[in-house]
């Protein structure tokens, strides 16, 4: 098969298409045939050297997201066959490829109205957004919720499984587009968070009144402001950060306010069937509708890695092999 190979870390360049053996499931795995693979930015930093789980041996092939068909079933896998279309939420032996051996228990059912390129952006994206929501924020149906970074991957999932829930949903992006984007999937309103003052804007349109759960892209950047836009009792979750950031802790203390972690790596296994089973009913049902802002063969998977961390995000980047 072909698949991309590193076998060295550093800039994306070092991201080559190679004919490699074809991957063979043992016990308790399934065969895929991959039609889609998303493209994460937690793939970025790991391929750079710089992500403290990237555990594993030279060469590696990134990726962990993927959508296909079932091609071959290990032993003592139950309830999955060939030819059953399903969405991946990791993979073991990397999803850049036209094959990938996965865990049963990270394969999940794709249900016929999404397409492979929507499905591999289910995974990552929509169970970060779904645990930040619920498993960390803990919100509840009648908050606000401010979404930063609303025209990407995440942001986009964050948007529609908020309103989809009963939430108050505000958004913010970086571009007309992109502003655009997010009222069409769900944010009552949106700003542009390249303009000054724009959270003081959307706290005006939130009623003058703070938000109960902000769900923070670019910590280093927006933590500080964050804190001053809660309102009594908020939280902020932290999803993303590229550097480190300064804080009054006293604007915590005048709000009861938290500051929430999260990591799709610390997410126990009985939360992970609750987010994918709440995943899929959402994506059966319409709810949950994944925007694919680019698809790029697989031998541009360098150029993908650019994309991802670039700024003006319109949807998901997927690579199709």
């Amino acid at each position: 098969m072909k698949a991309i190979r590193v076998r060295e870390y550093g800039p994306p360049e070092v991201m080559r298409l190679e004919e490699v053996p074809d991957p063979v499931p043992g016990p308790g795995q399934l065969l895929i045939r991959v039609r889609a693979a998303g493209v994460n930015p937690v793939e970025t930093y790991i391929r750079s050297g710089m992500h403290y789980r990237a555990a594993g041996a030279l060469p590696y092939t990134p990726g962990g997201d993927a959508a296909g068909v079932v091609e071959a079933v290990g032993d003592g896998v139950r309830g999955q066959a060939p030819g059953d279309r399903i969405y991946t939420s990791a993979t073991v032996t990397g999803a850049y490829a036209e094959l990938a051996v996965c865990d049963a228990t990270r394969v999940h059912p794709l249900p016929a109205n999404v397409s492979f390129a929507q499905g591999a952006a289910v995974g990552v994206p929509y169970a970060t957004a779904w645990r930040a929501l619920f498993q960390r924020a803990r919100a509840v149906p009648g908050e606000t919720v401010l979404v930063h970074g609303a025209s990407g991957g995440v942001g986009i999932a964050a948007l529609q499984i908020a309103r989809a829930a009963g939430l108050r949903v505000t958004g913010t992006a970086g571009t007309p587009e992109g502003i655009a984007l997010a009222q069409r999937e769900g944010a009552h309103h949106a700003f542009d968070h390249r303009s000054p003052g724009y959270l003081d804007k959307a706290v005006a349109a939130n009623g003058g009144r703070g938000f109960d759960v902000i769900l923070e892209m670019l910590s280093n950047v927006n933590l500080a402001n964050d804190l001053k836009a809660l309102a009594m009792g908020g939280r902020v979750v932290v999803i993303g950060s590229r550097g480190t950031v300064e804080i009054d802790p006293r604007d915590t203390m005048a709000r009861d306010a938290s500051i929430v972690g999260m990591s799709l790596f610390n997410m126990p296994d009985a939360d992970r069937v609750a987010v994918h089973a709440a995943l899929v009913a959402g994506l059966e049902n319409g709810t949950l509708r994944p925007v694919v802002g680019r698809e790029l063969p697989l031998s541009r998977a360098p150029e993908s890695h650019v994309a991802v961390m670039a700024p003006g995000a319109k949807g998901k980047i997927v690579l199709i092999p």
